[in-house]
């Protein structure tokens, strides 16, 4: 499986004058780090890869670390579950990225 999500905090301390959340942001990327789980974040998501077990309490964990800087956290969820494959977060990209060349 591998789930994409992205959490916000709001209420309490969640964010800087600005509206930046980037230290509660950086708590749950810790977290995710810190399983062991192969992992990616850009800009607007992290993406994590494991079993629906491991990858549901990653998102969990992230939550509650998230969840320190405000009263309220939005969670965004996506997953693409396919069991039996391992390795899609790569594979995925490599496999569109060999179809472009053929249409370059």
């Amino acid at each position: 499986m591998i789930a994409a999500f992205s959490l916000v905090p709001s209420g309490g301390r969640a964010s800087r004058e600005d509206g930046g959340v980037a230290e509660a942001v950086a708590a749950a990327v810790a977290v995710i780090r810190e399983s062991g789980l192969p992992n990616r974040t850009n800009s607007m998501f992290t993406e994590i890869e494991g079993s629906w077990e491991e990858c549901m309490d990653v998102v969990k964990q992230a939550t509650e670390a998230v969840a320190a800087y405000g009263t309220r956290v939005s969670l965004v969820l996506k997953a693409d579950i396919r069991p039996g494959r391992t390795g899609e977060m790569t594979g995925k990209l490599e496999r569109l990225e060999a179809e472009i060349a053929k249409k370059a």
